[in-house]
């Protein structure tokens, strides 16, 4: 078997050492903080030779965004079918994602220019929130909701980019309640 044939396998080793790979990342990010990582500790703590890594990925950002791309939206909350709690389960799930422990880290790193200079970090990170949000809006467009949803820009605009502003520049009372009151706002309804 040609090596081509072995990098297409969505199984096997290359599956395991990016696995591994991404686990240790995002242990070692939590434990120290991106700045404090280096592609040797990942490589030691994953249990793989760092040349791997630096033959995969090149850079540590290079890593990071690479663990956000195939981190996704692993978690994510199902749809419950109201407008509202859907908005809110996504956003509160966005924030717990960005807050946690180099979670700010790893988006910083998909959307950094350095690292992808043809920005489709940036297109996949917006693609990936789209995504996540698009469907509680679409229900609700086939159940008939009045008023009738807003538009998945109008979501970005008004409940997700204040959320990614906030964590980015590390706003206090960033929390649960937060994302609440601006749901409730955005849809003109009194907070619950």
């Amino acid at each position: 078997m040609n090596d081509d044939a072995s990098t297409k396998r969505p199984g096997g080793r290359s599956a395991r050492v990016r696995a591994a790979v991404h686990g240790a990342a995002v242990a070692l990010v939590g434990e120290h903080g991106a700045d404090q990582v280096t592609l040797p500790a990942v490589a030691e703590r994953a249990g793989v030779n760092s040349s791997t890594l630096y033959r995969r990925w090149g850079t540590l950002p290079a890593l990071l965004a690479d663990v956000a791309k195939y981190r996704g939206d692993v978690g994510a909350p199902p749809l419950v079918g109201d407008l509202r709690t859907d908005l809110e389960n996504q956003a509160i799930w966005t924030l717990a994602e960005l807050s946690r422990p180099g979670g700010i880290a790893f988006f910083r790193a998909e959307v950094a220019p350095d690292v992808d200079e043809r920005h489709d970090g940036l297109r996949e990170c917006l693609r990936r929130v789209s995504e996540r949000f698009s469907p509680a809006l679409d229900t609700a467009r086939e159940r008939g909701d009045a008023p009738p949803p807003p538009s998945l820009e109008q979501v970005l605009d008004r409940i997700i980019a204040p959320l990614y502003f906030r964590v980015v520049f590390s706003i206090p009372s960033t929390d649960e309640a937060y994302v609440r009151e601006l749901v409730a706002e955005f849809l003109g309804e009194p907070p619950a």
